[in-house]
């Protein structure tokens, strides 16, 4: 790999507008365009462009894009001068178990559940988006429920520096219960960060909620 023409040493460019400084690196990056190590994230103007990306590549993994003004300088460790735009995703789990709140005995979180190729509840993450109504309210959903199997594969792990005994403990329900839930990430066989509980989905067998509607495709080459 050659190296970068003389043009481009010691020259800094975080007081150019962000449209000049994008012209600039497409023209340094067709120097390294036969390179598999290095890669410029594609850039348009046009809204449809945007939601295409959205659209289309959200399977190959991209989690949304990202948006800032042409005129501005570069910001350091400042996301004032741009928005994140992220991809709405969401999922059908089945309802493993539930945990109390660590104060009183309303419930403080769903366990979430799917199945596995041979047939087993692999805890998945949790939700917790609940009003104290709300909270009152799931009582009495989940305890006329509780009781086994509750996660017959992978459950809910042990205590973690953020968590008590008491919140580490749960209760492990029959397999009677779906619900759909907003996501950020899963990766690593679990979702990243807890879930917000969107509705039930009394229409949907526990079954059904499996691994494959959260498949993403192999990276574009």
């Amino acid at each position: 790999m050659r190296p970068p023409p003389a043009r481009y040493h010691g020259t800094a460019r975080t007081k150019t507008p962000l449209r000049k400084r994008r012209e600039e690196l497409e023209s340094f990056a067709r120097i390294f365009k036969k390179s598999k190590r290095i890669r410029l994230s594609p850039a348009s103007e046009r809204l449809q462009e945007a939601a295409r990306w959205m659209r289309d590549y959200g399977e190959l993994g991209c989690d949304g894009v990202i948006a800032k003004r042409l005129d501005e300088p570069y910001h350091s460790g400042d996301r004032a001068a741009m928005v994140k735009i992220k991809r709405l995703r969401t999922a059908d789990c089945a309802v493993g178990g539930f945990r109390y709140a660590q104060k009183g005995r309303e419930i403080g979180s769903l366990l979430l559940g799917l199945f596995d190729e041979q047939g087993k509840l692999n805890h998945v993450g949790f939700s917790s988006s609940f009003s104290l109504e709300e909270r009152k309210e799931l009582k009495k959903i989940l305890l006329p429920l509780e009781g086994p199997p509750g996660f017959t594969g992978n459950a809910p792990g042990g205590p973690s520096r953020w968590s008590t005994e008491r919140s580490t403990e749960w209760h492990p329900l029959k397999h009677k219960l779906v619900c759909e839930v907003q996501y950020d990430h899963f990766s690593g066989g679990r979702f990243r960060h807890g879930t917000k509980f969107l509705r039930w989905r009394p229409d949907k067998d526990p079954r059904q909620c499996t691994y494959d509607q959260l498949k993403v495709l192999p990276k574009a080459a």
